[in-house]
């Protein structure tokens, strides 16, 4: 299967370079704010051991949707309605793991298909604090210049501690072309169709280390999910957030894993 996809990947890039042609690190908060504690009770913090962090996105009572390239093992521990890492906060279910699923055509090496489904030992307790962020209805694509959020526990700056409150960053969905061209990417790796790139062309606003797997939202919708930057220049005007599109294709895998699964 991993052969296959790669090859899969690989051609869609090919496919992808020629519709981009002009004419018709683990990831990473910067540049944002606190926000209100509980505020977003949809949000899922992941220790995946004693140093390293993700976050996700909360879909069902027990599943979480994050970043395929976020490994779990056997002592990683997903928590739901965190505000801060460390305080023992009554708000929190502590959660363990029962599977992860990650999407089957994920490349590392392109970035395509990051996205990994975490099936939860026991169904969360949903309240004012802990709820669910229901996906999109459909996997259409984000128009440039659209307004977005994406909030984290990650580093507020490149060489800063993790934070330990959550914060959110206002930022904007960005034109692939843009995205691909040689001040920017430059096709290293290709910001293809089922990704989004986000963030500010003046640079400072961005996701950073330990935000993978965090939701992008988009008018209030669930867009996407936090995959990869530059590595250690969060914030570079060069290199935008690039979030892994809720496409058409991905939401059927999400929706299907998770019925099959039951």
């Amino acid at each position: 299967m991993r052969n296959s996809c790669t090859f899969l990947a690989s051609s869609l890039s090919i496919v992808i370079f020629l519709l981009l042609i002009p004419g018709d690190g683990c990831v990473r908060i910067i540049g944002g704010n606190t926000v209100t504690p509980h505020s977003r009770p949809y949000m899922v913090l992941i220790n995946l051991n004693k140093r390293n962090i993700c976050a996700g996105a909360l879909i069902a009572k027990d599943w979480v949707l994050t970043a395929a390239h976020c490994v779990l093992d056997k002592s990683s521990k997903v928590i739901l309605g965190a505000h801060s890492i460390t305080k023992n906060e009554p708000e929190k279910q502590m959660m363990s793991l029962k599977k992860q699923i990650p999407y089957p055509c994920f490349d590392p090496d392109t970035h395509e298909g990051d996205l990994k489904l975490l099936q939860l030992n026991k169904k969360a307790t949903i309240n004012k604090n802990v709820a669910i962020l229901d996906l999109p209805k459909s996997g259409e694509d984000v128009e440039p210049g659209t307004a977005c959020q994406v909030a984290g526990w990650g580093k507020t700056s490149n060489k800063s501690p993790k934070s330990d409150i959550l914060k959110e960053v206002n930022i904007t969905i960005i034109d692939r072309k843009i995205c691909n061209d040689g001040q920017h990417y430059n096709f290293n790796p290709v910001i293809g169709l089922n990704m989004i790139c986000a963030g500010s062309l003046k640079g400072g606003k961005d996701s950073c280390n330990g935000d993978s797997g965090s939701p992008l939202l988009c008018k209030g919708f669930f867009r996407g999910i936090t995959a990869f930057g530059l590595k250690d220049k969060c914030g570079d005007p060069r290199g935008p957030g690039v979030y892994t599109l809720l496409s058409k294709k991905h939401l059927n895998w999400i929706i299907n894993t998770m019925k099959e699964a039951a």
